[in-house]
């Protein structure tokens, strides 16, 4: 038989109201009255029915995330720090994975697919400031990433540009001249790769070294696979480059074993840098200078922010950039 609540208060000997105090939480409670209730609640199995909670305050408990592609280690890293604050805020998260396709990030946003959350961390790819309009939704949401400024929601993102002139101010004051740069698209007006682009040209133009293009790569997307393929591709076409800064660290380790196969030594012959400080840089050989750019304070800042928008939905939005630094490791020392 399950347990209730008025089966817990005759255990312990108070009221019920007393009970649900003790579950909630509340300051003002004996320790010994607390103590007793506890026990109770232990000996009976007792569990407080969040559902029907759910039901009389129209919450859930849940909240969503959705990002482009978990399989990129800064999503999923991401992922586990948004999951880890929210349930230090005693809330689920539900994920959603969108393929940074335009469609699906759209479709995502409509009502009836989040029905079961009480809001929405969203980190589009491919939308673009011509669909600022989809982002007026009825319910709390934060954004993340670098697609859409100035639209109508809360947003947490960290410095881009900045960052990236830091990581190519870095390599410059090693002696390092001629930088490639990796995972970028020179035909891009925003997101990640045109802002960390920016930064790039920003730190090359304040030394007076001039822009290449030739050592400026795309890549489709920044998986080890394009980090690899576009840096062999670098290499026997010939440009000259003694350093390269990958703009995620998951192309770096493509780029590592490219340089490795051709019998280029790191940091010898090209000093490497990568971005977002993932798990894996601090283990890779040589492991790899990167950037950290604040995920950690992004996803407590972003679980803290929808939270507060969920209390108080009707606060003008905001928009918040995390610190970065640069970690500095073997492969560019």
């Amino acid at each position: 038989m399950v347990a209730t609540l008025k089966d817990v208060a005759a255990r312990a000997g108070v009221s019920i109201k007393t009970v649900s105090n003790v579950i909630h939480d509340h300051p003002h409670i004996r320790d010994s009255t607390r103590e007793r209730v506890e026990r109770a609640i232990a000996e009976l199995g007792y569990a407080p029915n969040h559902t029907a909670r759910s039901l009389r305050s129209g919450r859930t408990g849940v909240i969503a995330l959705a990002v482009p592609d978990l399989s990129l280690s800064y999503f999923a890293e991401l992922a586990g720090s948004v999951i880890a604050v929210a349930e230090e805020r005693g809330l689920a998260v539900h994920i959603e994975q969108t393929g940074g396709t335009r469609e699906r990030e759209l479709a995502l946003l409509q009502p009836p697919r989040l029905r079961m959350t009480d809001g929405l961390l969203f980190s589009p790819l491919a939308m673009d400031h011509g669909d600022v309009g989809a982002l007026d939704v009825g319910y709390p949401l934060v954004l993340l990433g670098e697609r859409i400024f100035d639209g109508p929601a809360d947003h947490v993102t960290m410095q881009n540009t900045e960052a990236a002139r830091a990581a190519t101010e870095y390599l410059l004051d090693r002696g390092r001249r001629r930088i490639a740069l990796l995972g970028a698209d020179e035909n891009a007006e925003m997101g990640s790769a045109a802002l960390r682009l920016a930064g790039y040209r920003a730190a090359l133009e304040a030394r007076g070294i001039a822009y290449d293009p030739g050592l400026v790569r795309g890549a489709e997307t920044w998986h080890r696979r394009d980090g690899v393929e576009v840096t062999r591709r670098l290499i026997d076409e010939g440009p000259s480059f003694d350093a390269l800064f990958a703009l995620n660290d998951t192309l770096a380790f493509g780029a590592l074993r490219a340089l490795e196969e051709r019998g280029l030594a790191v940091p010898g012959d090209v000093a490497v840098m990568g971005f977002d400080n993932v798990d894996e840089s601090a283990y890779s050989i040589p492991s790899l200078t990167t950037i950290e750019p604040g995920r950690e304070w992004i996803a407590r800042e972003a679980v803290d922010l929808l939270s507060r928008r969920i209390e108080d939905p009707t606060s003008d939005p905001c928009t918040k950039f995390a610190s970065y630094r640069i970690v500095q490791r073997e492969s560019a020392p």
